[in-house]
């Protein structure tokens, strides 16, 4: 890869939602970071099929909640040796649960993940392209952040909060062209809410207008269209693509 590759950036980039991305983000054109946690072959997958599509992709495991790590990540990958053009905060994790008997670690957890850790990326990222007085940064949110969702009074409280994060670092941003904006899925059809009983999907799938779930290639399209050359008037805004369900 030459230097000064145009870079986007996709966390929690391996499988479902951010596996979509990644794919979509490399037909745009970009260059493909890619981070991950856990499950390295899958990350590895997602890097081969992007290239077996002729685009460029490169993997890296990087704990999003570890500030160290990404400063690190940002100083020995991306500062100085590619243009970052596009960040997208995707990496997110569940633990739901009743919230009476939710406990505090896993509260805690998925606050760090789902909401500190799109901080630190959103902060570094911001640093660089500040400095370069252009770039997009996309949140990944949910429809759990606009209308709440029970069960999961932890991700919701993420979600909600990464919403005005976006709306916050949109305004401060804005004068050097940073855009910063937020995708806000409804039901995606995802090995993550694969899990959910037969019952439980149909009951979610009954109360979305178009009644169906959406693809993850739905809510890369999005992605695409915050990135590309069609968005350079829009910033802090949250484009819901929940097929009706919460408008």
């Amino acid at each position: 890869m030459s230097e000064l590759s145009r870079v986007a950036l996709v966390t929690g980039g391996s499988r479902g939602i951010g596996r979509a991305v990644a794919e979509r983000l490399a037909r745009d054109g970009f260059a493909v970071y890619l981070t991950y946690v856990s499950r390295p072959e899958e990350a590895e997958k997602t890097v081969a099929a992007i290239a077996d599509a002729g685009g460029t992709a490169r993997a890296f495991r990087v704990d999003s909640g570890d500030s160290a790590a990404v400063a690190a990540f940002f100083a020995e990958e991306i500062k100085d040796k590619v243009e970052l053009e596009v960040l997208v905060n995707n990496a997110g994790i569940t633990r739901d649960g009743p919230l009476i008997r939710m406990k505090d670690e896993d509260f805690d957890k998925v606050l760090t993940v789902n909401l500190r850790g799109c901080f630190i990326f959103l902060r570094e990222a911001a640093k660089i392209m500040i400095r370069r007085r252009a770039g997009r940064i996309i949140n990944m949110a949910s429809v759990a952040g606009q209308a709440g969702n029970a069960y999961q009074a932890n991700y919701s409280s993420a979600k909600a909060g990464l919403i005005g994060m976006t709306k916050s670092a949109a305004l401060e941003l804005a004068p050097r062209n940073v855009l910063v904006n937020a995708v806000a899925p409804g039901y995606v059809d995802t090995e993550m809410t694969a899990v959910l009983r037969e019952d439980v999907i149909q009951e979610i799938i009954n109360a979305v207008p178009l009644k169906r779930s959406a693809t993850p290639q739905e809510i890369a399209s999005a992605v695409s269209f915050l990135a590309g050359p069609d968005a350079t008037y829009i910033t802090g805004q949250v484009l819901a693509v929940n097929g009706g369900l919460y408008m």
